[in-house]
């Protein structure tokens, strides 16, 4: 139990932040580190519920509630996996050779694509939010929790470009197969949870799969393999694309059926 106590409280201090005892840093407190994190997912799905209910409650203005969701994330996170996204982006935009692309990931400063495509994420994610409906919000909360298992078992298995960065880190001390079996079950929950609710809503966890498998295409050809930075692309994109669809589903239900 200790160990996996530790497991977690290392998942949530790299990953969120919500403030967490000290941890040991060591291997046998990474073994299962990332079957937690999805459990941060789990967190930010639950305070998106509730703070939805709340503003609903409250009569806030659309606008207001759609902020609100979107900022949720960043705020819990830190904005760890955003900063991976501007990076990448800002790498992406360069159209420069794999090597020079890794050196970008690794500068500190921000570029003016990283501050466009910021723009741009915040953006389409406050229309899509604007649009989630109360029938479609337990989707919408559980994006969170699919978006992490995709991007745990990319840290496991995808080629990395980054032998010494934090996802290979997390990737080598891993019991690979135990978190790999884990992160099925957790998908095949969330799946199962999405066709209770409406079979329609189980396309939003094939969305989040299609940008997985984009995801390692675009690492391999334009970096080598995958990085931290890469990874919160995943996480920042995979969500956005879910929201979209989401609120595009809801549209249509409202105006079909």
């Amino acid at each position: 139990m200790k160990m996996l106590w530790n497991n977690f409280k290392v998942a949530f201090a790299m990953y969120s932040k919500i403030p967490m005892p000290a941890a040991d840093w060591d291997k046998e407190s990474m073994k299962y580190a990332m079957c937690f994190f999805p459990w941060i997912g789990l967190v930010i799905g639950l305070l998106e519920f509730v703070c939805w209910k709340a503003l609903e409650f409250l009569s806030a203005g659309e606008l207001f509630q759609a902020a609100v969701m979107v900022l949720i994330p960043v705020v819990i996170t830190g904005g760890i996996h955003l900063d991976g996204f501007l990076d990448t982006m800002d790498a992406l935009s360069s159209w420069r050779e794999k090597e020079r692309r890794l050196e970008i990931l690794k500068d500190p400063h921000a570029g003016a694509f990283a501050i466009i495509m910021g723009g741009f994420w915040f953006v389409a994610c406050l229309g899509a939010a604007g649009e989630i409906s109360a029938r479609v919000l337990p989707a919408f909360c559980c994006l969170f929790w699919i978006s992490r298992c995709f991007s745990a078992l990319s840290v496991l298995w995808f080629p990395n470009a980054n032998p010494k960065g934090t996802a290979a880190a997390f990737g080598k001390q891993a019991q690979r197969r135990t978190v790999t079996a884990v992160m099925i079950i957790y998908l095949a929950a969330a799946c199962l949870f999405l066709i209770l609710l409406d079979p329609v809503f189980v396309t939003a966890a094939v969305v989040e799969a299609l940008v997985w498998m984009y995801y390692r295409r675009m690492s391999e050809k334009y970096f080598g393999g995958i990085t931290g930075d890469l990874a919160g692309w995943f996480v920042s994109v995979g969500e956005a694309a879910g929201m979209i669809w989401l609120a595009l589903c809801g549209l249509g239900m409202e105006k079909f059926l």
